[in-house]
């Protein structure tokens, strides 16, 4: 049974703690979606741990087969996340096919993919669900560090959704387990993988599809898998394929109180209608931005977009005229080109991809507060809960820190593995996932 509150109506997802406001749907499920409820990194989650480790504050750890980076959403007492099974080539079949690849990156080449999805129990870390929802046989080949299951799915109601990127979106009846349908019919060149997580409004799932051929936003009818719209990306690119892709999820924000999907995909930023995928506007970044990973923020009628490759820069933007944005100021000192930045009490704070430098900075104008280093390398985006910020490192670290202007550490947490996906916050536990095992972190 769903919760009796669910609501099917738009309002502003407001988290007073902080001041934000997002225009998102609201949905019964505590961790619905990437970077949770209205997708900003922000939780209500209390009486948090500071400090753990392998033999201290686990209620449970429970192994993931396959491989995958996608974060937990989480609902009615169970856990959800996506993984992969492969089956590598034999190195004469990867001599052969890598002969036609242009992408100069160290890839993974296979001769088959199982991708699936995964319920967990919240109580035990008993696994209650495996299921198969796609098969395919020599998929592209991906970047050695990422994974075919690294889109986070969605949460609503009763119904998971899974998206794969090229290799497709499935659906789950959350109860029983069923899988409803399958949609394969939606193409790209990744080059490097599937990053772009999926996002759902008025019964469509809407996801970014930026590759280095072809570059568009579609969403899916979310009753029956049909494609509901698709939306081709306007605006010159960059001559090279390589540099026109992008691995962004959208935002659903509320201007005016209409609605709009914010977008960014390389080289530009887009505003989109997202009931029928028309396009509202578009803003150039200003110089190049292409394979950009992170979610926008919105606060205040403005919103952040980090730019990605070469050099990331973080652009405010601001939306007084809901059709008509302007880039209102930028940052460039340490911007992640991968991980998320996240926004609390008028103060954004971001991740270098590497060395882990950590950068303070204002939400109006862009002063820089601080700029300290956490070491350590970042995918996974941070997240705030409980008057703590936690980042997660590919070395299994998660560095605790206080918000504020003044730079302070509060735990350094070691698990075994790396982090790749992003952490979740509910009730009075983390639910954080490593490339080996799924954990339950709470005060023991």
């Amino acid at each position: 049974m769903l919760r009796n509150y669910l609501l099917c109506c738009f309002v502003p997802f407001t988290i007073l703690t902080v001041g934000l406001t997002v225009g998102t749907e609201i949905m019964a499920a505590e961790w619905p979606e990437w970077r949770g409820p209205g997708g900003q990194g922000l939780a209500t989650a209390e009486n948090l741990p500071t400090s753990w480790s392998e033999s201290e504050n686990v209620v449970w750890k429970t192994p993931v087969p396959g491989r995958g980076w996608s974060s937990p959403v989480i609902d009615e007492g169970r856990i959800w996340i996506t993984t992969s099974r492969m089956k590598e080539s034999s190195p004469e079949e990867r001599k052969r096919r890598m002969e036609s690849i242009t992408n100069s990156q160290p890839v993974l080449i296979l001769d088959e993919l199982e991708l699936l999805a995964i319920c967990l129990d919240d109580q035990t870390g008993e696994i209650l669900y495996e299921i198969p929802l796609i098969t395919e046989e020599k998929p592209d080949p991906i970047h050695v560090q990422n994974s075919y299951a690294t889109p986070t799915p969605v949460l609503h109601e009763d119904r998971l959704y899974c998206h794969f990127g090229t290799h497709g979106t499935a659906c789950v009846d959350a109860t029983t387990g069923e899988r409803l349908w399958v949609n394969t019919e939606l193409h790209l060149n990744h080059e490097n993988g599937p990053g772009s997580s999926p996002v759902f409004h008025n019964n469509l799932i809407i996801f970014n599809c930026d590759g280095s051929d072809v570059q568009y936003i579609a969403a899916l009818n979310a009753t029956t898998g049909e494609v509901a719209w698709k939306q081709e990306r306007t605006g010159e690119l960059h001559s090279n394929p390589q540099l026109r892709k992008a691995y962004c999820t959208p935002l659903l924000v509320s201007l005016r109180d209409e609605m709009q999907l914010i977008s960014p995909g390389a080289d530009w930023v887009y505003g989109y209608n997202p009931d029928t995928g028309e396009e509202l506007w578009k803003l150039n970044y200003g110089q190049l931005g292409f394979s950009n990973s992170a979610r926008p923020l919105f606060h205040n009628g403005t919103s952040y977009i980090a730019t990605g490759f070469m050099k990331s820069r973080l652009l405010a933007i601001d939306h007084s005229d809901p059709m008509r944005p302007e880039i209102s100021w930028t940052f460039a000192k340490q911007v992640g080109e991968v991980p998320s930045p996240i926004l609390v009490d008028g103060l954004i704070y971001l991740i270098s991809d590497d060395g882990g430098v950590v950068t303070c900075v204002e939400a109006e104008g862009g002063k820089q507060v601080w700029q300290k280093r956490i070491g350590g390398s970042h995918w996974a985006s941070p997240i705030y809960a409980d008057n703590q910020l936690f980042f997660f490192s590919k070395e299994g670290e998660t560095t605790v820190l206080q918000p504020g202007r003044e730079f302070k550490v509060l735990a350094r947490n070691k698990l075994d593995g790396m982090f790749m996906a992003t952490g979740a916050a509910v009730g009075d536990s983390l639910y954080l996932r490593t490339d080996k095992a799924m954990y339950r972190i709470a005060n023991q």
